[in-house]
């Protein structure tokens, strides 16, 4: 059983890339010049295969790295695996490569069960909430806030054998709360499941319900402000945009299921 239709929803950003004359000039500056193919590419960036050990992460906006290498360097030096952050130098950030299929590509071979792939997701979050928040540029960190990443679904967890689960794409994170955290990436499944014509609803039904008993965490105090969030979303298409209702409705009901009395 898989769910390779999150796939298409595999776009939980909060970027909001600036445009304009002065952006387009810095995206045509950095043009894949002597890196061949990428290996991988996302809505704003590309991977690159430097060697057998390390990957360039070129942002195509020509937008700074510096955020994410400095909440990545944050999370690695608490033992939380993600990848080792080597340099950053303006959209350039050169890290380890991770070798391994992603969850979603485990999931969807049937080589991973629902039951585990709700597990990896929920043990983790609750592995990355106890490293304390940061201060970064334009995301103050609040008395109390965790480390968050704000996308953390199974395109995102790398399955390699050297670390074990691995988190990947760090665009979005910053301090926040637990309980926002799991909303969002109880959303992202969930719109996946709602999406009624998706080969794949069921299955991601069925991982959203694991997720949220095994998450331990109240997704509902923070649902409304993921929602916003993810509707506010500028990397989001219509289609996708459109299901952000029906699936909180969806994230709703099952935490509602699995929370004390």
């Amino acid at each position: 059983m898989g769910i390779k239709g999150l796939a298409r929803h595999n776009g939980a950003r909060s970027d909001h890339t600036a445009t304009g004359p002065r952006h387009e000039a810095a995206a045509e500056a950095w043009t894949h010049v002597a890196l061949g193919t990428p290996i991988a590419s996302g809505r704003d960036a590309d991977v690159f295969a430097l060697d057998e050990e390390r990957v360039l992460r070129r942002n195509r906006s020509g937008r700074s790295t510096a955020v994410e290498a400095s909440i990545v360097r944050h999370v690695t030096a608490y033992g939380f695996p993600a990848p080792l952050v080597y340099s950053a130098d303006g959209p350039d950030l050169v890290m380890e490569r991770l070798q391994g299929p992603t969850l979603l590509q485990s999931l969807a071979a049937d080589e991973t069960g629902v039951r585990e792939a709700a597990r990896i997701l929920a043990d983790l979050h609750t592995q990355l909430h106890t490293i304390p928040a940061i201060d970064l540029p334009g995301r103050p960190a609040r008395p109390g806030d965790v480390v968050v990443h704000l996308d953390l679904h199974p395109a995102n967890v790398i399955l390699t054998e050297a670390h074990g689960p691995s988190v990947v794409d760090w665009v979005n994170a910053r301090g926040g709360s637990a309980a926002l955290d799991v909303a969002m990436t109880a959303l992202i499944i969930a719109e996946v499941a709602a999406d009624s014509d998706g080969e794949y609803s069921e299955a991601a039904r069925a991982v959203l319900a694991a997720f949220l008993v095994d998450a331990g965490v109240d997704p509902l105090p923070a649902l409304a402000e993921a929602s916003r969030m993810r509707s506010s979303d500028p990397s989001l298409v219509i289609g996708e945009r459109d299901l952000v209702p029906a699936a909180a409705e969806l994230v709703r009901h099952f935490a509602s299921t699995v929370r004390p009395d």
